[in-house]
């Protein structure tokens, strides 16, 4: 039974990656790096999602774009990229 919930866990992780870098035609865009170089190599985000602490103080955005069939994520914190999160439609 065990080998069965985890290759169902397996599957179902498949459709979502992290990542420390995400390419956008020529350019690399990596954690660390500024806001404003994400809206320059890829736009303004289709989504801005606010992040907020448990006490309601902001801590920074997701922005959200959908790209190549995927929806890519950046959370920018301070001004810079957090991370990079893609989930394949």
């Amino acid at each position: 039974m065990r080998p069965l919930i985890l290759a169902a866990g397996l599957l179902m992780a498949g459709t979502a990656l992290a990542a420390d870098t995400y390419r956008v035609g020529s350019r690399v865009i990596t954690v660390g790096d500024s806001a404003a170089k994400v809206s320059q190599a890829v736009g303004e985000p289709a989504v801005k999602v606010p992040i907020e602490s448990k006490q309601g103080g902001y801590l920074g955005e997701r922005w959200q774009y959908a790209l190549d069939g995927k929806t890519v994520t950046f959370e920018i914190r301070a001004g810079k990229v957090a991370s990079i999160d893609e989930r394949y439609d």
